[in-house]
């Protein structure tokens, strides 16, 4: 709305008095003969900005901005004043800069010195503001910093508990089975049967016979020589283990294992999840006392000190009917020890005393002698090791004729030579009069692999185990291509990041690469998928650099 003010005229058709005045004009008086009886229009003052200085009685200070109003004067001719409402002015912005610098007039005299006093406070708090704003802008940066690492750190928390429950489960089961087996399954109750019927003790009539009784460890109260109790069971290592096979299925069984020293024996239990909410947990290898199947300790009883992570577990697959058929097809069972309860493993080297042999002496000499040729290996294997593991199980694996996995000393020989891998002809006998401790010229190769060329750690294959076991969510041991083209994810690959290459491009060298591997062209099997970062794993250093490489694409 635009309003001007120029005066006070009338139209020669207004007949009606003005409607502002307080009095009524006289009678016969209109407002045309009042204005020509009256010849000097009102006009508005001047406004003087001079005249505009702080008075001592002012409370507040309040400062209106020059664009919530703008104030023009009419030409100079013009004796009337005029003011606009910017809102209701559709101008543009150097309209509006136009207005302002019509606005500021030259003779503005000095500010005071209350002026300047609350200038330089309101100055002081806007410092002050900015200041804490700043500061406030840093911490959320800092949170947002933390808040994108939590996800993480919190994902780690959820899978220690979630072990640690599993674990705890598996042991309390351990706990029902034996000590309930104990009880009800001993002879001994029996003989004592057998006792009171043959004496001639009339029975209680109050009481059953303990034959029509049940018995169930909670209503038996026979107390026998051979009954376990909780206190000896509780006199335990526990330890993970896996098994050592090229069969994904297999090697990914979730396998938690007790020793008990107040016998020497040791069981070994199968966790099974299904689904989220659903688990099982099996016996796996029955509670007995075992011996080594095959090594310098070949029949020597498991004892304390061959619990460790990295040690091997072997059993004959003959003595354990119960086992899944794809474990039975090989002579030997051989579980790995990934992780073990190290707090109750000291606590019970403690208590007991077990002498160094000569045997401990010699399975020393012969670690030293393996570690001085992986070493030798993977120095020529550390720019090129992906391709040379990944070609070198696929060649292994073509010679195995037989299907059995086990090779003679010239196949290996070959294989090296094939490969370009040198290894002295001192140090590649000495390692296979190691292998070949049964003296009948064959060693698995996947063995052979291990020892001479050698193996990432338990805690990095556990990552590589976690990745597949998403992959392969059938459990049927080997993935397609197509299921590993949409579980990979590209997007924060350094390549990616830095913009020298796509997310296709990465997707596709990485597919070509493992395709290479693998001995069929739509699926990877778990071996050939453990090839691979077993030859990535070499160049990488750090535990943790190479759990990311994991971590990142796969999402574990």
């Amino acid at each position: 709305m635009e309003l001007e003010v120029k005066g006070i005229a009338a139209s020669p058709s207004q007949t009606q008095p003005f409607s502002g005045r307080k009095k009524p004009l006289r009678q016969g008086w209109t407002s045309r003969s009042w204005a020509i009886q009256n010849p000097c229009l009102p006009v508005v003052p001047r406004l003087d900005l001079a005249s505009l200085i702080d008075s001592a009685d002012e409370d507040d200070f309040s400062y209106v901005p020059l664009s919530t109003a703008h104030i023009y004067f009419n030409p100079p001719n013009s004796s009337a004043f005029g003011w606009v409402i910017p809102c209701h002015i559709p101008c543009t912005q150097h309209r509006l800069g136009e207005l302002e610098q019509d606005v500021i007039p030259e003779n503005l005299p000095a500010p005071t010195d209350k002026y300047k006093l609350k200038y330089q406070q309101y100055e002081t708090e806007m410092k002050e503001a900015y200041k804490q704003y700043s500061q406030r802008k840093a911490e959320k940066a800092k949170s947002n910093v933390t808040h994108q690492q939590s996800p993480r750190k919190r994902i780690n928390d959820e899978e220690i508990v979630a072990a640690e429950k599993k674990k705890q489960t598996v042991a309390e089961q351990v706990m029902i089975d034996h000590l309930s087996r104990a009880v009800i399954s001993d002879p001994e109750q029996n003989v004592t049967i057998e006792k009171e019927e043959s004496a001639s003790i009339l029975p209680d009539a109050r009481r059953a016979p303990l034959r029509f009784r049940r018995r169930a460890l909670h209503e038996t109260k026979i107390r026998t020589h051979s009954t376990l109790t909780e206190n000896m069971l509780s006199h335990k290592v526990q330890f993970d283990g896996r098994i050592i096979s090229r069969n994904g299925h297999d090697a990914c069984r979730e396998l938690i294992g007790f020793f008990f020293t107040h016998d020497q024996s040791l069981t070994v239990y199968e966790y099974r999840q299904f689904g989220k909410n659903r688990t099982n947990v099996l016996p796996f290898i029955q509670k007995n006392v075992y011996s080594h199947q095959r090594g310098r300790r070949k029949g020597k009883q498991y004892q304390l000190g061959d619990f460790y992570i990295g040690g091997n577990l072997t059993f004959l697959s003959s003595d354990h009917p119960r086992l899944p058929e794809s474990i039975r097809e090989n002579t030997l069972l051989i579980l790995r020890i990934t992780n073990i309860d190290q707090i109750a493993l000291d606590s019970l080297k403690a208590d007991s005393v077990e002498r160094e042999d000569d045997i401990t002496s010699q399975e020393a000499s012969d670690k030293l002698v393996l570690k001085a040729v992986q070493d030798m290996l993977k120095e020529q294997l550390r720019n090129r090791g992906v391709r040379i593991l990944t070609g070198l199980g696929k060649y292994l694996q073509q010679l195995d004729k037989e299907g059995n996995g086990l090779l003679d000393k010239a196949d290996f020989k070959q294989a090296l030579k094939v490969f370009h891998l040198e290894v002295s002809e001192n140090d590649f006998e000495s390692s296979w009069l190691i292998l070949n401790g049964n003296g009948n010229g064959k060693v698995d190769y996947g063995e052979f692999k291990r020892d001479v060329i050698g193996e990432m750690n338990e805690y990095r294959k556990s990552f590589v185990r976690k990745a597949f076991m998403k992959l392969d969510f059938n459990k049927t041991g080997s993935v397609s291509i197509i299921d590993i083209r949409k579980c990979y994810c590209a997007k924060k690959h350094p390549q990616v990041i830095s913009g020298h290459s796509t997310e296709e491009e990465v997707k596709s060298s990485f597919l070509e690469t493992l395709k290479d591997a693998c001995s069929k062209s739509d699926e990877v099997s778990y071996g050939e998928f453990e090839d691979f970062y077993e030859g990535l794993s070499i160049g990488i250093a750090d535990d943790e650099d190479f759990v990311n490489v994991l971590r990142i694409p796969w999402g574990i």
